[in-house]
């Protein structure tokens, strides 16, 4: 995936090489550049508003509460609830090549306000409410995320009468497929609920463990015993994305971690992935993440 192009953000002189900073507030939200200079260790942090990060340049190793460390990379976001505290190192930071780190401020009745829109025209299948969790929710971004965040640091140093408006449009967008985003993730990650299995959570358990198989959306709308066009409408409206697309993302995910672990050539990866050939799956992993196989 491509990284996000912060060059023509308009930055104030550098007087701190620790979390150099660069704000753009508008109404409901504030959009900040983070600049790190200098190798740092254990800086503490507290969020007071919900907050979506996005890295854009170098590394940061992220402590979120009591939770373990990770590493937070170019083309990774994680979106955290308000008074979320961290504790963060900067070990690659250098006055030649900062760190930097995007940050966008919303205010929680911003996010009540698309959560409350979502729930009247667009009620999801399971019958659970939109809303943002009260825990931080870590992901790698999508084309239309990057995207949309791009286009926010654009309308932020834009000098235009209409700037709140633009950037209130686009922070709807960017909110709604954040909370699609989590919906995904939840159905992923909470076992319990896949163990109850409705329609669309047992689907996406079956896709999950059956990843190298021949996979179709009449398949799936059987074992969710509905038709396969109601199957589709509901999957998509649960998931944010259809069917196929969903299946697809989740091969790249296992092509990539197969890369990591460097115990397969990209042949074998690509058959346990579930595509027939090593071409194909180069092309998607490349659409998805922006970089070839050989070059991740």
């Amino acid at each position: 995936m491509p990284n996000l192009n912060v060059n023509h953000f308009r930055t104030r002189p550098l007087d701190a090489l620790v979390e150099n900073r660069t704000t753009f507030t508008m109404e409901n939200v504030a959009l900040s550049l983070f600049e790190t200079h200098e190798e740092a260790k254990a800086v503490k942090i507290r969020c007071d508003t919900p907050v979506l990060a996005s890295m854009v340049q170098g590394r940061k190793v992220m402590q979120l509460g009591e939770k373990p460390a990770f590493n937070f990379l170019p083309g990774e976001s994680i979106m955290m609830p308000s008074q979320e505290h961290l504790t963060i190192d900067f070990p690659d930071a250098h006055k030649n090549e900062p760190t930097k780190c995007l940050a966008l401020e919303i205010d929680q009745s911003k996010i009540r306000e698309v959560s409350d829109l979502l729930n009247e025209c667009h009620p999801r299948s399971d019958g659970r409410d939109w809303g943002r969790g009260n825990k931080s929710f870590y992901f790698r971004n999508g084309l239309g995320l990057t995207q949309l965040i791009q286009r926010l640091v654009f309308l932020c140093t834009e000098d235009h009468a209409s700037k709140d408006m633009f950037v209130g449009l686009s922070v709807r967008e960017l909110l709604v497929r954040l909370l699609e985003s989590e919906a995904r993730h939840q159905e992923l990650q909470d076992s319990q609920r896949r163990a109850i299995s409705p329609p669309i959570t047992a689907a996406v358990a079956y896709i999950l463990n059956h990843l190298e198989e021949r996979l179709t959306v009449d398949q799936l709308s059987q074992l969710a015993c509905m038709s396969s066009s109601g199957f589709y409408r509901a999957f998509k409206g649960e998931m944010g994305m259809s069917p196929i697309e969903f299946i697809n993302e989740e091969r790249i995910k296992l092509g990539a971690s197969l890369l990591r672990q460097g115990e397969h050539n990209i042949q074998e990866i690509a058959l346990l992935c579930g595509f027939n050939s090593a071409s194909y799956f180069t092309r998607m992993f490349k659409r998805r993440l922006g970089v070839k196989p050989t070059g991740f």
